[in-house]
């Protein structure tokens, strides 16, 4: 038996409850998915085995592909934002006429 991830029993009852929402069968769902009915159990149960394409694929399907970005977005790195307060910016000295 497996060590349940309280984090991804929440998203697979989230996504279960997504699904439940829209009047949708575990059928239809997997079908729209392109998963088998035993992969979107999986998938409810919050299974660590699933593949993350189907992750996004779901997310995709419940218009919540920002939420997926959101993850993988780059941190702001606080020094480096630090650093380039403190740093002098560079201007070129005007031009001389003439």
């Amino acid at each position: 038996m497996r060590n349940e991830d309280p984090e991804l029993v929440a998203l697979g009852l989230r996504l279960r409850t997504e699904r439940i929402k829209r009047n949708e069968t575990q059928a239809t769902f997997a079908a729209r998915l392109g998963v088998s009915i035993p992969t979107l159990r999986k998938m409810e149960s919050g299974d660590s085995t699933v593949q993350i394409g189907h992750w996004t694929s779901a997310f995709g399907i419940l218009d919540r592909s920002d939420e997926i970005r959101s993850l993988l977005a780059t941190q702001e790195d606080l020094f480096a934002r630090f650093k380039n307060m403190n740093t002098p910016i560079r201007q070129r000295a005007p031009r001389k006429s003439g």
